[in-house]
């Protein structure tokens, strides 16, 4: 069973931002001036097409598009927010629904708030994945201001329960199971989702399975067709790059 740190509070608050929003290196995507798309089952947009993935990620569109996106992003990430908040309309309107592009996003947990925030954002499954995701962006300065207000001792007392409550006991901390609710997740199932282990350790898996296959040192993290982007941090940069592999 893979050990969660118990990081104090302080250090939970910052972790990720000391990875969040770094430079990435990597290759550029290959470049197309004839890229083709096709349409979506009949009544429906590609971005109504919404599956989880084998890699724990959530997809929406085409399946076969030919240029694939993937973000690795974290939910206490402030430019991964940014990212989110700038890029949701744009990326479903203009990108996913031509059928030219697939967008999948994969949590990075950097902090345990990180991955009691994940553990909701998935509870609902693929349907409901990405309007929680943008949802739980949007509420993560009121987030984060509720957990430092508990103090040392509240975060301490929610990090020392056992595995099965750990992230039930951080989740009332920062008050998100009422946030999720309101959103139309019912709170058994949310509390359900936060009391498993074994998908908080999955997350964690994940992460260090991503950091050895793209050397993500920062997020969000955008890859193109495999190809991890270079300085491709922000929703205007993203586009450029689009733009430049022929959409």
């Amino acid at each position: 069973m893979k050990r969660i740190a118990l990081l104090p509070l302080a250090l939970a608050l910052t972790a990720a931002l000391a990875a969040c929003g770094q430079k990435e290196s990597g290759s550029n995507a290959a470049a197309g001036s004839s890229i083709q798309g096709k349409a979506a089952p009949a009544g429906t947009t590609w971005a109504q097409q919404i599956v989880a993935t084998p890699e724990g990620g959530f997809r929406m569109g085409n399946p076969d598009a030919p240029v694939k996106l993937i973000e690795f992003g974290s939910y206490t990430c402030p430019h991964c927010r940014d990212f989110t908040e700038e890029s949701h309309e744009g990326i479903e309107r203009d990108y996913v629904n031509s059928g030219k592009v697939s967008f999948e996003y994969r949590n990075f947990v950097r902090d345990p708030i990180d991955i009691a925030v994940s553990l909701l954002a998935r509870c609902g499954g693929p349907e409901a994945f990405f309007p929680l995701s943008l949802q739980f962006f949007l509420n993560q300065e009121e987030m984060i201001k509720r957990v430092q207000s508990a103090g040392e001792g509240g975060y301490q007392s929610a990090m020392s329960a056992a595995p099965n409550e750990r992230f039930v006991k951080l989740a009332e901390l920062a008050g998100l199971i009422d946030y999720a609710k309101q959103r139309g997740l019912p709170e058994d199932k949310a509390r359900q989702c936060l009391a498993d282990p074994k998908a908080a350790e999955a997350l964690a898996t994940g992460v260090e399975r991503s950091t050895a296959q793209y050397e993500i040192t920062g997020t969000p993290t955008i890859i193109m067709n495999e190809s991890k982007l270079e300085n491709v941090a922000t929703w205007q940069a993203l586009k450029d790059r689009l733009k430049e592999a022929g959409l």
